[in-house]
């Protein structure tokens, strides 16, 4: 488990470019929905869609509300030792550039996502790398988490390493998420 402070030497491949803050900023405030959202974060990072996990915290219960099809099979506690629960409670970003090392509940890597349509048999494949950064409003209370990651059948075909630069890309978005309607917990 890597995260910034612990990663100062860290070598990735190349960085991606760094976002627009201006192009976020402007799908919040106008109101984007989600799908447009994620779709700009994974061409931030070079991932597929299906590769933005945004989960909503709703009374101690991390819900997933993309991609759509892991909202589905349930949700994560906040008390549970999964990664998501861990960026929740301790507030912090991390990465993991071996992340088939660490130790988690791999059930939502088994449900299949996207259209039937699809061919491109690697967006089933597990999770090989993962960034993660909790959503926090202006008073510090956790909203949500968001989660990169990068699949393959092995490290190699994973694609590059993620690096410190882009965990700080990705907690800049988490500030940003921070203001999306579509984050706000839903009505009784």
């Amino acid at each position: 488990m890597l995260s910034k402070k612990d990663n100062a030497g860290f070598a990735g491949q190349a960085a991606a470019p760094a976002p627009d803050p201006k192009r976020l900023e402007q799908l919040i405030a106008g109101n984007a929905g989600l799908e447009e959202f994620c779709a700009d974060l994974a061409k931030i990072f070079h991932v597929r869609k299906t590769e933005i996990a945004l989960l909503r915290l709703e009374r101690n219960l991390l819900k997933f509300i993309t991609p759509p099809e892991l909202g589905n099979v349930g949700a994560i506690p906040v008390s549970s030792s999964a990664v998501a629960a861990h960026t929740a409670t301790t507030k912090k970003a991390e990465l993991f550039n071996s992340f088939n090392k660490v130790k988690h509940a791999s059930i939502f890597e088994m449900i299949k996502l996207g259209t039937q349509d699809e061919t491109d048999y690697s967006e089933q494949a597990p999770i090989q790398k993962l960034m993660t950064s909790p959503i926090m409003d202006s008073a510090g209370h956790v909203l949500g988490v968001v989660q990169v990651s990068r699949k393959g059948f092995d490290l190699a075909s994973a694609g590059a390493d993620f690096s410190v630069d882009d965990l700080q890309r990705l907690e800049n978005a988490a500030q940003i998420l921070a203001k999306a309607e579509f984050l706000r917990p839903k009505s009784r």
